[in-house]
């Protein structure tokens, strides 16, 4: 929770990591170019005084990672979102089971997310299933530009991912996260392309697609689409640091997302680790879209950034939210549902 002027915040981090980027687990130069990459958005979009050395970023130690989030930078709960990379790091990058190791050693703060790739075929099924029973996913991070061998990627509207869409719904898994956002070398970046949302968000109005960085640098094709399809959301990770280095960049991004889809449908996230929540949280409360552009785009009230920095993760994922924690009664978010009040149906038991 963070609190200033009066006003308390619950915090969801939605998108955070627990990765091992170390020479160790560098498969080859493209793991240790892949992690270099990462390393490079840290350096130049952090605070100077946020900025790791190569070696502490590379990996974080169990209570590091505690500190960060929960005893200093003010989260409530943090989501992991896995990306395997088994092709670029020996053991992956940061896996599943990495994450719910950890979340197991710290009950009630962390919610563990899957992923799954459809070049699997019937294996990676039968391994979804697993990992569904295992971590009581409610969740997956998908990386469509994920290299496997000869294949540089794939599609949301391939037939495959639809046999896994299906498998989702079937296993209660009903937020899909997908990296469609700015490419990391060695990756191609047409693979992040974000046109194929838009077919599966009308195929599987069940599920709910958070298209994580909210497209960038395809912030319009986003937009354009997330308008039409009640059941995408934006989520912030990577767009958030631009807050400091690029401060009014920053307001154009959330003033679109703002106008086209509304702030019930906008979900914070760190990034962890590649930036940390603390600064963020601290700079979004305080930050407000500049005078010369609220007459398009309006202005940042406190709802607005209660609903964002945790209430609508919250919503999606079905976490209880104190009391005086929540929305007045009365304020609804765009389906008319209480923002903040009661969790849409009883939480599963999550491994954390």
């Amino acid at each position: 929770m963070y609190s200033k002027d009066g006003q308390s915040y619950f915090v969801v981090d939605g998108h955070i990591h627990y990765w091992d980027g170390t020479p160790a687990n560098q498969a080859n130069r493209y793991g240790e170019g892949f992690l270099n990459c990462f390393y490079d958005y840290h350096r130049n979009l952090s605070p100077e005084d946020e900025v790791w050395s190569l070696e502490h970023f590379q990996r974080q130690s169990e209570d590091q990672v505690m500190h960060d989030l929960f005893e200093v930078g003010y989260v409530d709960k943090a989501i992991f979102q896995p990306t395997y990379l088994t092709d670029f790091f020996v053991n992956g990058f940061n896996t599943t089971e990495q994450d719910g190791a950890l979340a197991e050693k710290h009950p009630g703060r962390f919610i563990v997310n899957g992923s799954w790739d459809p070049r699997d075929g019937e294996a990676g099924l039968e391994r979804l299933e697993q990992l569904a029973e295992r971590w009581h996913l409610r969740g997956v991070k998908l990386y469509t530009a994920e290299w496997k061998g000869d294949s540089k990627g794939w599609k949301l509207s391939d037939p495959w991912s639809y046999r896994y869409l299906e498998k989702c719904q079937e296993l209660g898994i009903r937020t899909i996260h997908v990296h469609k956002g700015p490419t990391i070398y060695p990756l191609n970046r047409d693979a992040f392309d974000v046109a194929d949302v838009d077919e599966v968000a009308s195929a599987f109005p069940g599920l709910t697609f958070v298209v994580e960085h909210v497209g960038l640098p395809r912030l319009e094709d986003f937009c354009w689409i997330a308008t039409q399809e009640p059941n995408v959301y934006g989520g912030l990770a990577v767009a958030m640091p631009f807050i400091h280095s690029r401060p009014r960049y920053f307001a154009q991004v959330l003033g679109e997302l703002l106008y086209w889809i509304g702030p019930d449908r906008i979900t914070f996230a760190s990034d962890y680790a590649i930036w940390t929540p603390r600064w963020l949280i601290e700079r979004f409360v305080d930050f407000q879209i500049p005078e010369d552009l609220q007459s398009e785009y309006g202005t940042l009230t406190t709802e607005i950034k209660k609903k964002i920095l945790g209430l609508n993760a919250a919503r999606l994922y079905d976490i209880d939210v104190p009391a005086d924690l929540r929305l007045p009664d009365g304020v609804t978010d765009g389906d008319g549902e209480a923002i903040g009040s009661e969790p849409l149906s009883p939480a599963a038991p999550v491994a954390s």
